[in-house]
C-alpha cells in the first residue's frame, strides 16, 4: 500500500514538473515570437516610410474618435475692454479719488466704474458752470449709480432722464439705447438740468423742475 501512494506521489511531482516546464517553454517561446515580430515589424516600417505614415494616420483617427466630445466655451472679445466704463482711481487727482472712493463705500459702488463717473462730473462740471458734487448727487438721488434703473414713468439711467421726452439729446450718440450709457446718459442729464435752471431762473427752481416737475413742494428733493 506504502507503495502504492509513494508511486503515486511521484508520478503526481512529475506530471506537475513537466507541466511547470512545458507553460514555461510556451510562455518563453511566446515572448520571443512576439519579440521578433516586433523587430520585424520595426524594419519593416523603416524600410516603408509610407507604411509608417498610413499607420500613424490610422492610429490618431483611431484615437481622435475615442477622444471625449470637448466642452462647449464661451469666446470672449479682446475689444470688451473699448465698451467698459471703468478706471484706476490712483489716474484720479487726488480730491477726485477722494470722492470716487467716498461714494463707493456709500452706495456700495466698485471705485472703478465711479472713477470715470466723478472724472466726467468734474469735466461737465466745468463745461456747464455747475458743481460737479451736484451733478453726482443727483445722480445719487436719482438712481443710486445705477445706469440701468427706470422709474415707472419712464425715467431712465444714472440721472433718470425722461427718454420719451429728451429722445432727440440722445441722437448724436446713437439713439435713445444710449440712455444706459452712464457717460452719455450724464451729458444728457446735465443739459436737461441747464434747460431746467435756464426756465427756472435759478438753480432751487431747475432742480425743483428736475426733480419733481415743478410741483410747489419738492418734497426736500433739493436739499438732498
Amino acid at each position: 500500500m506504502k507503495q502504492a501512494f509513494a508511486a503515486t506521489a511521484r508520478g503526481l511531482r512529475t506530471f506537475t514538473s513537466d507541466v511547470a516546464e512545458g507553460f514555461f517553454e510556451v510562455t518563453h517561446n511566446g515572448f520571443a515570437l512576439l519579440g521578433l515580430a516586433t523587430v520585424f515589424a520595426v524594419l519593416a516600417l523603416a524600410a516603408r516610410p509610407d507604411l509608417r505614415q498610413s499607420g500613424e494616420e490610422q492610429l490618431m483617427g483611431w484615437l481622435q474618435a475615442r477622444k471625449p466630445p470637448a466642452e462647449p466655451t464661451i469666446d470672449l472679445e479682446p475689444t470688451a475692454i473699448d465698451r467698459t466704463t471703468a478706471a484706476s482711481p490712483h489716474e484720479l487727482p487726488k480730491p477726485q479719488a477722494a470722492v470716487a472712493y467716498w461714494l463707493s463705500k456709500k452706495y456700495r459702488v466698485a471705485v472703478e466704474p465711479l472713477s470715470v463717473l466723478v472724472s466726467e462730473a468734474f469735466e461737465l462740471g466745468k463745461r456747464s458752470k455747475l458743481d460737479p458734487t451736484l451733478i453726482l448727487a443727483i445722480v445719487a438721488v436719482e438712481s443710486s449709480f445705477n445706469p440701468f434703473a427706470q422709474s415707472q414713468v419712464g425715467a431712465q439711467g444714472l440721472m433718470q432722464v425722461m427718454t420719451r421726452v429728451h429722445g432727440e439729446k440722445y441722437e448724436s450718440a446713437g439713439g435713445t439705447l444710449t440712455a444706459f450709457d452712464p457717460v452719455t446718459n450724464m451729458r444728457v442729464g446735465v443739459k436737461v438740468l441747464q434747460e431746467c435752471i435756464a426756465r427756472a431762473g435759478s438753480l432751487e427752481g431747475g432742480l425743483r423742475t428736475t426733480g419733481v416737475a415743478n410741483l410747489p413742494d419738492d418734497g426736500g428733493y433739493g436739499a438732498r
